[in-house]
């Protein structure tokens, strides 16, 4: 999996997170964890945006070659850096055999049934939002 500098920034309910990498794609939110979600699907989506239309998707650059960019403005001390994944949406479903704990699906599906969506889709989002939190 390939992985961006995330710049993140903010205070009380106002966060932001700016990924140098790929001009133009930040995401936001209220609390930090919302504005990393948010910037892990917005560097999805301007990903395909950009290999859609032909154009290249650069490559990461490391934090220090970021940090030295006189571009980037980086403020140590109030800014913090956060990983980004990149996840693709490559728009065609796959079929996966997972196995699990009877008790685990159970609160699965309530939990599921909770919120009005499938097993897949409740899935699916928390696999992502657990992916963009933790890198």
């Amino acid at each position: 999996m390939t992985y961006y500098i995330g710049i993140l920034d903010g205070e009380d309910d106002v966060w932001g997170v700016r990924i140098p990498d790929l001009p133009g794609c930040f995401g936001g939110g209220a609390t930090p964890e919302a504005a990393i979600a948010d910037a892990t699907s917005a560097a999805g989506e301007w990903a395909a945006y950009m290999m859609k239309n032909g154009y290249p998707v650069s490559a990461p650059r490391t934090l220090k070659e970021i940090v030295a960019d006189p571009d980037v403005e980086f403020k140590l001390g109030t800014e913090i850096v956060h990983l980004i994944p990149l996840i693709i949406n490559r728009n065609r479903q796959v079929k996966a055999n997972i196995s699990m704990d009877a008790g685990a699906l159970e609160a699965i599906d309530a939990a599921a049934k909770h919120r009005g969506l499938t097993r897949s889709n409740f899935i699916v989002g928390a696999a992502l939002e657990k992916i963009a939190v933790e890198t």
